[in-house]
């Protein structure tokens, strides 16, 4: 087993370890569990969100074994990358790899849960939403400031922001870590960041007038590059789908 934990937890990494190697029959399920298993454990007062990542096909069994660093040891380290930088995330606590001799097999990233009033998917479905535009553009402010710092965070899509009221302030949490790149970005690639988070075009036309206030960019331009990244990203997400139901057809 290959893991870290950060150092206020080491008191608990044999409890830790513990639920790592029983994770199929402790903890209670959380969330989506369509790819990857989300568990809730707790530890004394604190309940931890524990993800375990499916092992992945055998051409990145190779990969992650020995060229890439696993999605657990990516999450965590991006974890608290963002921290150091003022981004809000759940806090992480540590991640464990679970390697067989020749070929990387399981790993798990372990956080501190975190639970929001709604995540962006809401506002995308609802637009009527209490404090709509007031959250929109907050969120709109947050991605400019993940941009800011050179964050380009390649799964911001609607269900990877958690979004939790505090006073009248609305503060934003980044999830599923494990594909970021940290560089500087040209107005482009920052303009196609917001490509996977909603169809609405009334939505892409309150974050275009928001970027474009607090970037001094010009809203036409902003708009028009944000809506063709959206409808760019539905055309390809689209055909992939029906390639999807065609290839499902023929096996049958």
């Amino acid at each position: 087993m290959n893991y870290e934990i950060k150092s206020n937890f080491s008191e608990f990494e044999a409890v830790l370890k513990d639920y790592i190697q029983n994770f199929d029959t402790k903890g209670d399920d959380y969330g989506n569990q369509k790819r990857n298993s989300l568990k809730l454990f707790k530890l004394n007062e604190l309940t931890i969100n524990v993800k375990s990542f499916r092992i992945p096909n055998v051409v990145n069994q190779v990969v992650y074994k020995y060229f890439r660093k696993s999605k657990a040891e990516r999450s965590y380290i991006y974890a608290n990358k963002l921290l150091e930088l003022q981004i809000g995330t759940p806090k992480p606590i540590a991640y464990f790899e679970l390697p067989s001799p020749f070929l990387f097999k399981k790993s798990y990233y372990v956080s501190e849960q975190l639970d929001c009033d709604l995540t962006y998917r809401e506002l995308s479905r609802d637009l009527n939403y209490p404090d709509h535009e007031v959250i929109l553009r907050a969120f709109t402010r947050f991605t400019y400031k993940l941009h800011q710092n050179n964050i380009n965070f390649l799964d911001h899509s609607p269900g990877n922001t958690l979004i939790k009221k505090v006073g009248e302030e609305y503060q934003f949490y980044l999830v599923d870590l494990n594909r970021m790149e940290f560089k500087p970005m040209p107005l482009e690639t920052r303009i196609k960041n917001f490509a996977r988070l909603t169809v609405q075009k009334s939505m892409v036309k309150t974050m275009s007038d928001e970027y474009a206030k607090i970037s001094n960019e010009d809203f036409d331009t902003i708009y028009k590059l944000m809506w063709k990244e959206t409808e760019d990203f539905q055309n390809s997400h689209n055909r992939r789908r029906d390639l999807k139901k065609k290839l499902k057809f023929w096996k049958k």
